[in-house]
């Protein structure tokens, strides 16, 4: 999220009065690539951009693309192939990526508020997932257009020209939130062949901080820096002065009975307990495993969680496998972390590890490519291929 976050900055510092926009999104990848669908650069008509579609090897074509999509002012698909394309070395591109990747360039109306920018800012200020279902591609006669969206937030989702299409890219957008997986559709429109990326937007990871300690003031600092929001309590105020965390987006005292009234705690959101205060964290610990927080970590030995549990079954409270499923205990990845710095970022690998749903391990030992290559086929693509 911290490279969208600083595209819709960069996005809101262009004087439109002097100066044109386009914004680059990565929505298909055949092979392998630098970066995956979803990446996105924003472009200004005088050469500057933010953020990247590739490892630099695509960005000064894509320029140029996106100058002449400015000047028509259409959506259009650019596609580099750096498997067969025999001008890929002239471009730049052909550095080995071995994989064909299609990049959507949309000019960038700032007075239309549905403009892919503002609709990127709506996403990430949404606390549940969105789902971005882009037209990339139309072969035929059709009313949908390359650059049409069908957004899905919630229940709420707009159509498009084609209401029976609609219907049936609706349906796939639900199975994409609720599997929270990207991927590509491909659809009947009359006649007309509709490709539609269907990309899941993931609210920022909310990282609560139970305990003000030394500790926790490198771990609130390294969550911020890759843009996570996080909120930093405890029930000792003495721990809680806002100059020890300023990276902190709040800082809330709240009784260990107070947790659940006073803090935001949603899916979206990781707990680490680290207030070395065993009946604190204890507290703690039983009101969180009533909620759906993703991620709770407790600090300490693995013999001091253990007591936790056994004092929670004693009181009548037995987790259950999927509650049991989110505590790490003791936090952290075994990275031979000893300082406070270094298991922050124990801790941090392991929170994003668990949110994207990968086992933390060392990618040497990883058999098959570091990303996914098969993105999900939607179940209307099979439709249109047996021609239904």
């Amino acid at each position: 999220m911290h490279e969208f976050q600083k595209i819709i900055q960069a996005y809101e510092r262009v004087d439109f009065s002097q100066r044109r926009a386009a914004l680059a999104t990565v929505v298909k990848v055949v092979g392998s690539s630098y970066r995956r669908p979803g990446a996105r650069m924003l472009m200004t008509d005088d050469g500057h951009w933010t953020g990247a579609i590739s490892g630099g090897c695509l960005e000064g074509d894509a320029l140029r693309k996106a100058r002449q999509a400015i000047l028509r002012n259409q959506p259009t698909v650019v596609t580099y192939d750096t498997l067969r394309d025999e001008d890929a070395n002239t471009l730049g591109i052909g550095l080995g990526c071995n994989g064909v990747i299609d990049v959507l360039i949309e000019p960038i109306d700032p007075v239309h508020r549905v403009n892919p920018v503002e609709m990127l800012r709506s996403a990430l200020h949404y606390r549940e997932v969105t789902v971005l279902a882009t037209v990339y591609g139309v072969t035929g006669e059709s009313d949908v257009r390359v650059g049409d969206r069908l957004v899905l937030t919630g229940d709420a989702a707009n159509c498009l020209a084609d209401q029976a299409l609609s219907d049936r890219i609706l349906a796939d957008a639900r199975t994409a939130a609720r599997t929270e997986q990207s991927g590509v559709g491909v659809y009947a429109s009359g006649p007309a062949r509709i490709d539609v990326f269907m990309e899941v937007i993931r609210p920022s990871i909310h990282l609560l901080v139970f305990g003000g300690g030394y500790d926790a003031i490198p771990l609130v600092r390294l969550a911020k820096h890759v843009d996570w929001r996080v909120t930093v309590t405890d029930d000792c105020v003495a721990h809680l002065a806002p100059k020890r965390f300023p990276d902190a987006d709040a800082v809330v005292h709240a009784s260990r009975e107070q947790v659940l009234e006073r803090l935001p705690v949603h899916r979206y959101s990781a707990a680490v307990l680290m207030s070395h205060n065993y009946r604190y964290d204890l507290a703690v610990l039983r009101q969180l495993l009533t909620t759906n927080v993703r991620y709770i970590g407790l600090l300490g030995p693995r013999k001091r969680g253990e007591k936790m549990l056994e004092e929670l079954a004693g009181a009548g409270i037995r987790p259950n496998r999927w509650q049991r499923s989110r505590l790490h205990n003791p936090v952290g990845l075994d990275i031979g972390a000893e300082t406070p710095e270094e298991i922050a970022l124990s801790v941090i690998a392991e929170v994003q590890a668990r949110f994207t749903q990968r086992p933390g391990g060392s990618l040497k030992r990883k058999s098959g490519p570091i990303h996914r290559r098969d993105a999900p086929s939607f179940p209307y693509a099979a439709g249109y291929a047996e021609g239904n």
